[in-house]
């Protein structure tokens, strides 16, 4: 899926949110927001946490983040059919696995229970609209620097997630740049489930088989610095390693020299201005949650809102530092 995107209807929607902007009705104390993802312990997802609860704390609306201990797209399931029986005002989620929560967010709409898709979308489901990256174009950035960095000529191993619609949209844009370099091929795509120490474990592999390719890709936010690792432990340097997402581990991996950049996201601002877009239309209510939005050209609400991306090399990682 190849978006575009207007920047006015960000500054449209924008002024919109601001509280108190045109006067009109409140936020109550009474409201109730979740975020549900499915890994909340990882620094990516406490970013974002950040974002959305320091969004709660300026409506005085309550909020919470959930989701299961690790990876799990059928925990993230049952935990937001779980979090539907509060009644909640409203609802984002990360889809970590978009055809298995569909029906569930369709459910939610239907009831009357607004949902927006963060970061991870659902796009065959009734969710009203995403907030986050354009994965694909973060994909086609990604496989520029790839082309660079390889003189057009080698082998790339990607670690994926199997089933999230936002990494696939990241390897569709790697892959559409790649068709115009036929010296560089895919030797594999890895799925590490969602876990770095099997990230670890599959990076370890190529280098016990003596196997490993020319530069490996990390299309989520947990293989990269896993990957570093293994190639700094082994002492096998000229490797080119392409990350994704700023956890400080990735940025330090940077900083030493082992990978070549990341592309960063911005999880805070996906937190923080998604709570503040859900609560927007839990104020102003819609004549109707289920009608056609994607396809209405005066729709009053957007497709997607895209929070941006950021490549991070080694000329600009110590501004990202903490």
């Amino acid at each position: 899926m190849n978006w575009k995107f207007l920047p006015g209807c960000l500054t449209i929607l924008f002024l919109a949110v601001l509280p108190g902007c045109g006067g009109g009705p409140a936020h109550q104390t009474t409201e109730k927001y979740f975020l549900v993802c499915a890994n909340p312990k990882i620094p990516y997802w406490q970013e974002a946490g950040a974002g959305f609860l320091a969004a709660a704390r300026e409506l005085g609306v309550q909020a919470e983040v959930v989701g299961p201990e690790t990876y799990d797209a059928q925990a993230e399931r049952e935990e937001f059919r779980r979090i539907l029986g509060k009644k909640p005002s409203g609802v984002l989620v990360s889809a970590g696995n978009a055809e298995l929560l569909t029906p569930d967010i369709n459910s939610a709409v239907e009831s009357g229970v607004p949902v927006v898709t963060v970061d991870a979308d659902a796009p065959q489901s009734r969710r009203l609209f995403f907030v986050g990256t354009n994965n694909y174009e973060a994909g086609q950035m990604g496989g520029r620097l790839l082309v660079k960095l390889l003189n057009g000529k080698g082998s790339v191993v990607f670690f994926t997630i199997a089933g999230q619609e936002n990494v696939k949209e990241r390897l569709d844009g790697y892959r559409a740049v790649l068709d115009s370099a036929p010296g560089i091929k895919v030797a594999a795509i890895q799925d590490m489930k969602g876990n770095p120490t099997l990230a670890f474990d599959l990076a370890e592999e190529y280098v016990q088989k003596k196997m490993v390719p020319d530069a490996f890709v990390a299309l989520e936010s947990l293989s990269g610095a896993e990957i570093a690792d293994v190639l700094d432990r082994a002492r096998i340097d000229g490797k080119v390693i392409v990350a994704m997402d700023a956890t400080q581990n990735t940025l330090e991996w940077i900083e030493k020299g082992k990978i070549a950049a990341t592309i960063a996201q911005k999880p805070y601002t996906m937190g923080y201005y998604g709570l503040k877009a859900l609560a927007d239309v839990v104020l102003r209510k819609p004549a109707s949650l289920t009608a056609d939005f994607r396809n209405d050209p005066r729709a009053p609400l957007p497709v997607l809102i895209d929070t941006g991306t950021l490549l991070v090399d080694k000329n600009n990682v110590a501004s990202l530092r903490r």
